[in-house]
C-alpha cells in the first residue's frame, strides 16, 4: 500500500504497508481503497490469510508518529459458507458496515455477497 503526494516538480512515493504471507495477513491486494470518518483505510486482499492463502478484509490505522498499523478483520475460508479470493473494493454504510463480493466458490458453488460488522 503506498501514498503519492504531490511535490512541486511531480509526486512523492511513502509506503504505508508491505503484505507479507506470514499466516495472518493478506497479499495481492487488487481493489481500491475506502477511508471511514476516522481516516482509516480498508480494503481486501485476493490471496494471504489464516486460512489457506484465500484472501482478507484489512485495516489500516494511521499512527500518531505518522506510520500505519495493519490489522486484518477477516481472513476467508472455504469452507462451503464462505466465499473467498476477493477482488472488488469495498463499500460501507453509516453503520461502519462493510460490503463486497468475492471472485471465487461459496456456499452452492457460487460467487458470494458478504458483510463485515464492526
Amino acid at each position: 500500500m503506498f501514498e503519492l503526494t504531490p511535490t512541486g516538480g511531480g509526486w512523492t512515493e511513502t509506503v504505508l504497508h508491505s503484505f507479507n504471507r506470514n499466516g495472518s495477513d493478506g497479499s495481492n491486494p487488487t481493489a481500491g481503497l475506502i477511508f471511514d470518518a476516522a481516516g482509516n483505510l480498508y480494503g481486501t486482499t485476493a490471496s494471504g490469510g489464516a486460512h489457506y492463502n484465500y484472501g482478507t478484509v484489512f485495516e489500516l490505522t494511521p499512527t500518531a508518529s505518522g506510520g500505519w498499523t495493519e490489522a486484518t478483520l477477516h481472513s476467508f475460508n472455504d469452507d462451503g459458507s464462505d466465499g473467498f479470493s476477493p477482488y472488488a473494493s469495498l463499500i460501507s454504510d453509516a453503520a461502519g458496515n462493510l460490503y463486497s463480493t468475492t471472485n471465487s466458490v461459496g456456499e452452492y458453488s457460487e460467487k458470494t455477497v458478504f458483510e463485515i460488522t464492526p
